[in-house]
């Protein structure tokens, strides 16, 4: 707690009112509750000639931008995990006046218990939106796509197979009688097929130019611009994990754990962490495993867990890679190596050759 501070303050950050809750640390006494409007100026009229104070809230859409104009006003912020307040609060009401209190309080007592986590940089923040911009558009041209194929099923037609950026080329084979209605569908989907080109030739401007650290990521087979990328901003700080093994259950793709007496059943992986790029690595691992994918160990390693056990050994190896693929992309970029795909392969062969030699 910061040296001055005499209060902590918990806030309910909503999207047009924050709830306020201040808590005398020696007391334990809530002293004032508030109510302020969430704006830029608001918050800095409210803060500003406040002394020194700790201030707790919920990771949220406005918690960024907050977060930061606060530590600029000199109060130490702790931004909680919202998952452990949940399991913290339990059954109580939901009550915006109870949520900010409660943040207090804890905040007052062991703020370890939140969970606390680090916001992006403003400037990892922005590159990151260009990412799940991107995202969303992807997502909305494959609705429209699976739109466009059910309906001409109706008819008794198919289209044919092709790669979504290609689909738009096909508005000629509609069936005659669903021209009118899929046209402008049709050239929706042209459309963002366009919008998605000109978001991959920004991201990797931004790639070469700001994050040249991409570029060792990207030398394994199936990570491209998009992925690496990603990679980097949402990791941000490599330093952070002490080891690479530390990244698959920071992205939650290690198994969740409930371990009680003799009872330790074996559960789905925890998909904590950032959803993007979990769903991006996965790709990747499915790219990999898949029959374009390059000759590696990983891929080795994958085709070996996944074969004879059927569609679910399948999807276990499909994660399984994407977790060991996280681990990779850290330790290529903590160490700067030059990425060796049959590594493993080459000196189990060596060692063979030596022994019976």
């Amino acid at each position: 707690m910061g040296e001055h501070s005499t209060v902590t303050i918990g806030m309910d950050l909503g999207d047009k009112f924050c709830q306020l809750c201040v808590v005398d640390n020696a007391s334990r006494e809530s002293v004032e509750e508030s109510r302020v409007p969430t704006t830029t100026a608001a918050i800095e009229r409210y803060f500003a000639g406040r002394s020194a104070s700790r201030i707790v809230m919920e990771v949220g859409t406005h918690s960024g931008w907050i977060s930061r104009k606060l530590t600029e006003l000199g109060h130490e912020v702790l931004i909680a995990d919202p998952r452990r307040v949940r399991a913290l609060a339990g059954d109580q009401d939901k009550d915006d006046s109870l949520d900010a209190e409660f943040l207090a309080r804890v905040g007052c007592m062991d703020p370890k218990l939140l969970k606390p986590i680090q916001h992006r940089s403003e400037q990892t923040q922005a590159a990151l939106t260009l990412i799940r911009a991107r995202d969303k558009l992807v997502q909305a041209r494959t609705k429209l796509v699976n739109c466009v194929r059910g309906m001409v099923k109706t008819t008794g037609a198919r289209l044919p197979k092709c790669a979504s950026e290609r689909f738009h080329k096909l508005e000629e084979q509609i069936p005659t009688v669903l021209a009118a209605a899929l046209g402008p569908v049709m050239v929706s989907i042209g459309t963002i097929t366009q919008q998605i080109r000109c978001c991959d030739r920004l991201i990797q401007q931004k790639a070469e130019s700001d994050y040249p650290q991409t570029g060792r990521l990207q030398q394994v087979g199936g990570i491209g611009p998009v992925t690496s990328l990603a990679y980097v901003l949402v990791i941000e700080n490599p330093a952070r994990f002490a080891k690479s093994r530390a990244v698959g259950p920071y992205l939650g793709l290690c198994p969740r754990r409930w371990k009680s007496g003799e009872s330790d059943p074996e559960l789905k992986i925890s998909k904590r962490g950032d959803a993007l790029l979990r769903r991006l690595l996965v790709s990747s691992a499915q790219y990999i495993l898949g029959p374009f994918g390059p000759d590696s160990d990983l891929r080795r390693w994958g085709l070996v867990h996944a074969g004879g056990g059927g569609k679910n050994a399948k999807k276990r190896a499909v994660v399984a890679v994407a977790r060991k693929l996280a681990v990779l992309l850290h330790r290529l970029w903590t160490t700067g190596e030059i990425y060796e795909p049959l590594r493993h392969a080459q000196r189990q062969l060596k060692e063979g050759l030596e022994a019976k030699a």
